[in-house]
């Protein structure tokens, strides 16, 4: 018989053209994973480049003057001060040859490359290895803190229900089944965060379980099962990892400078040396993960609370200044040469990376469970109702969709529910039974009057005029009653590792849907909505335009980076000379 005759096969047949199993969009998505992931390791050697070079004199300038005061207490041996000067004679004579355009004899090269380079690589190497072995020694439990996630409920039929499809999604795919636990959240999504599937944990949000059918439902947990047997919770770890190795940098370097960084470094040592009563640690270990990743933004206060104070210095405070003057110009120029190369280089190779082990969890969930349709159904459904979702910032990238407010999302939170369905009755909707007699909602009656406001966005979206209107009046109703009992809400200082991306880490909504459209998944054409002609034309010259004018604006903030480097390079051999010059008059040989 042929395929095309088989009902069941029929109905997710494509033209020719546009098939693909979902075996080859897994390949294909593998492939583009290795390909991105060599991508992001010759990115991060690039900006590995100017960050040790930057780091390399700071490093001699600590090791010279704690040897210079070692020194004072034990005499050093004259090898070490003959080493160290010969390693300062071949960095002087590179430097002096390349600026003078002067042929370089290729031993001298070799040298110089490994005096300026060595010590700078080593230094980030061994902070990367120690913030990796750091956090992954803290687990998850801090995170699900913060997140305030809890065990589903016994009693309720619907989360059982979640935690009975992790489990078969789990078999499916072979793997052990992972912890399931809700929070409560105005927004659906969902999440797998741990660092391997032994310590794998998937999050939903409640309204999820309230907006998808038990298929729906199947499916996302599916992505999320297929995304940890691809070992995306290892990648997540590692990608988390170099961010926040870059805020250990920049932590490190601004601790003389203010409170805020040796407040990070405090926090570290506690995470580090106390003992874990009540599974704090893990608390610590997110509570600190999320310091360095703020240390990773332009314009650190400490240093304008040194620098810039608004207070008249006095002599002190201007001596102190001077002192650091140096590490001040080497600060600047680390902060420089990260936010260049983390957000216009590394940042958005580790999104496209990120984008493609999403679009193979989407592909491994098909291959789970044979149903395209529910999952392009899922993902419409969570873009229409997703939203912020406090105390998740660290994990943001780790979501099936995006977290953040969607221009389409217009239903309330659940514990407005009962004021929602006393609005929407006056306004044509139907009329639960417990809002006649005035009773609190039933949970029947809340998942009905839900599905009625769910469906009625979605013929406002279509271009419905009365649902239009309707969404529109109860949106206004609904804003004015969080107008009047707002609270203050705290602010997030910050938005993870998506932060330090000008590329968000999520594909968009119609890219997904179009891959689950080639695997089989019927998806209406609003849905994908197809760019016109002009609308590509348009783009195309805007970017003619734009393009070189961020060309010549990296190459100029690349100037700017050398410019810098070179300063700091300057004002280093100045302090290293004036503290042999300081010590010489001691005594020292």
């Amino acid at each position: 018989m042929p395929a095309d005759s088989n009902p069941a096969t029929a109905r997710f047949a494509l033209s020719p053209e546009d098939r693909e199993t979902f075996y080859a969009a897994q390949r294909r998505n593998r492939r583009a994973t290795w390909r991105l992931s060599l991508l992001c390791v010759i990115a991060a050697v690039i900006m590995g480049l100017p960050l040790t070079l930057i780091l390399t004199p700071l490093f001699y300038f600590l090791m010279m003057v704690a040897a210079e005061i070692i020194n004072q207490a034990s005499p050093l041996p004259t090898a070490f001060w003959e080493t160290m000067h010969t390693l300062a004679r071949q960095a002087a004579a590179l430097s002096q040859n390349l600026s003078n355009s002067r042929p370089v004899d290729p031993n001298l090269l070799i040298s110089g490359l490994l005096v300026l380079f060595v010590p700078g690589i080593m230094f980030s190497l061994a902070v990367w290895i120690g913030v990796r072995a750091l956090f992954r020694s803290g687990g998850i439990g801090g995170g699900l803190l913060a997140m305030q996630a809890r065990e589903p409920d016994q009693r309720n039929l619907k989360e059982l229900q979640l935690a009975d499809a992790a489990q078969e999604m789990a078999i499916a795919a072979g793997l052990p089944a992972p912890r399931v636990l809700l929070i409560e959240a105005d927004a659906a999504n969902a999440a797998a965060i741990g660092s391997s599937p032994n310590d794998a944990c998937i999050v939903v949000t409640r309204r999820l379980l309230d907006d998808l059918n038990r298929e729906e439902l199947q499916a996302v947990l599916a992505n999320l099962i297929g995304s940890i047997g691809n070992g995306d919770l290892s990648i997540a770890f590692t990608v988390a990892s170099v961010f926040e190795s870059c805020g250990m940098l920049v932590t490190l370097i601004n601790a003389p400078f203010g409170p805020k960084a040796r407040g990070a470094l405090w926090n570290i040592l506690k995470y580090v040396f106390r003992r874990d009563p009540g599974g704090t640690r893990g608390a610590a270990a997110d509570t600190v993960a999320a310091l360095l990743c703020r240390n990773l933004e332009l314009g650190h206060d400490d240093i304008e609370q040194l620098f810039d104070s608004g207070r008249k210095p006095n002599i002190f405070l201007k001596l102190v200044r001077l002192v650091f003057y140096p590490i001040l110009w080497t600060d600047i120029a680390v902060q420089l040469t990260l936010w260049m190369f983390v957000s216009m280089m590394l940042g958005p190779c580790i999104a496209l990376l990120w984008r493609t082990r999403q679009y193979l969890a989407d592909a491994s969930a098909i291959q789970l469970t044979r149903n395209p349709d529910s999952l392009a159904s899922a993902l419409e459904k969570m873009e229409q109702d997703r939203g912020p979702l406090p105390g998740t910032s660290w994990a943001a990238h780790l979501f099936v969709v995006g977290p953040g407010s969607s221009p389409s999302r217009s239903l309330p939170p659940r514990d407005q529910m009962q004021p929602a369905a006393a609005a929407w009755t006056k306004m044509g909707g139907n009329v639960p039974a417990s809002v006649m007699s005035g009773a609190a909602l039933s949970a029947s009656d809340m998942q009905q009057l839900r599905t009625e406001m769910i469906s009625t966005v979605r013929a406002a979206s279509q271009g419905d005029a009365q649902a239009r209107a309707r969404m529109m009046m109860f949106s206004h109703f609904m804003a004015s009653q969080r107008h009047e009992t707002a609270k203050p809400a705290s602010s997030t200082s910050s938005e993870g590792i998506q932060a330090n991306s000008i590329l968000p880490f999520h594909p968009p909504l119609k890219r997904r849907l179009k891959h689950l459209q080639r695997m089989g998944a019927h998806v209406s054409a609003d849905a994908i909505g197809k760019t016109s002609v002009a609308l590509r034309v348009f783009t195309l010259v805007l970017w003619l335009i734009i393009g070189p004018l961020l060309a010549v604006a990296a190459v100029l903030m690349l100037v700017v980076i050398a410019m810098v480097i070179m300063l700091n390079l300057m004002l280093m051999a100045v302090w290293l000379a004036a503290i042999h010059g300081l010590f010489g008059l001691l005594g020292t040989p």
